[in-house]
């Protein structure tokens, strides 16, 4: 199993940020580094968003020059806040910026604070799919076909001049597909037609189910699930004091309506040990990749603690 590190931009300075991602690319054993899209702190809720919180693919691109060797991206872009073929573009400068480590990360978008705060539109559930649908299809187009001509419902091409292409266009291709989302009726059938990555979220039980879906999907669009990496995103709370993790427990099962024991079942909680435990547990549920979120800002001990202590024994 692969592991990447969710670190984040949200209540950090800048020089922190960076200080800490050079630290991770240089000295541990990451695979991945992330930052979120969103423009506000906190939990997607006005409470706690008064934090500063950098803008995601500005900070990647200045993130790409400061490190060299982890893959980067964005878990993930929210296509609700900029049009899809203006996204391409900015995904491939970050592609070359970087030296073709991007993986490109795309969701339906869903903090509806953020947008309201913001004057953006939120439309609602089944517009935002049928649009994350189209701009899976006008990015790969874009990506894939020469000045090509197209029209959906709400995106079109008419035979844009795309220069320069990705630095991951090699055959014909283009920077990884991550699309984030586990809703069984549309999200993965969305995967199944467009992603390289899925990546989905909870338990060990509920992943594997997720997968298992995203199996069906693949078998009836044509599609061999095998070329499909499975990820996921896990927070990561790596602390033995007793009275942290009660005080985690609370307010997660709080935040999901869910019992203490139901959300230490969706956690990386606990020392090495039995947080080893839990990523095994992932990875019998078929997760090839995971991407613990060091949140809701990033602490430096947890996640040095988790590549030295826990990442050994998945090499």
């Amino acid at each position: 199993m692969k592991f990447g590190a969710v670190a984040n931009q949200s209540g950090v300075t800048w020089q922190e940020l960076v200080d800490f991602w050079k630290d991770l690319d240089g000295g541990s054993a990451f695979d991945s580094l992330w930052l979120m899209d969103h423009f506000v702190s906190g939990f997607g809720q006005e409470f706690g968003s008064e934090g500063p919180c950098m803008e995601g693919w500005t900070a990647l691109a200045a993130l790409a020059q400061a490190t060299s060797r982890v893959k980067l991206g964005i878990l993930v872009t929210g296509n609700t806040y900029r049009h899809p073929a203006v996204l391409a573009k900015q995904a491939t400068t970050v592609d070359q910026i970087s030296g073709g480590r991007l993986i490109f990360g795309l969701g339906a978008g869903w903090h509806e604070y953020e947008h309201r705060a913001f004057g953006i539109n939120l439309p609602p559930v089944k517009e935002r799919l049928d649009r994350l649908e189209e701009a899976a299809h006008l990015i790969k187009t874009v990506w894939t076909e020469d000045r090509p001509s197209w029209t959906g419902e709400y995106y079109s091409l008419d035979r844009p001049p795309y220069n320069p292409p990705n630095v991951q266009s090699a055959g014909g291709g283009h920077p990884p597909i991550l699309i984030g989302g586990g809703g069984e009726k549309r999200t993965l059938r969305i995967v199944a037609h467009y992603a390289d990555i899925a990546n989905v979220m909870g338990t060990p039980a509920e992943v594997k189910h997720k997968f298992e879906v995203l199996d069906k999907h693949c078998e009836a669009v044509g599609r061999d699930p095998g070329t499909i990496k499975r990820t996921i995103q896990a927070p990561l709370f790596l602390n033995e004091d007793p009275a942290f993790r009660q005080r985690v427990l609370q307010g997660m099962s709080a935040a999901l309506g869910s019992t203490p024991e139901e959300a230490a079942d969706a956690l990386l909680i606990g020392g090495p040990e039995e947080i080893s435990e839990q990523v095994k547990r992932y990875e019998d549920a078929g997760v090839e990749e995971m991407y613990v979120a060091l949140w809701p800002r990033f602490f430096a001990e947890p996640a040095r603690r988790f590549a030295e202590e826990v990442m050994p024994a998945f090499s």
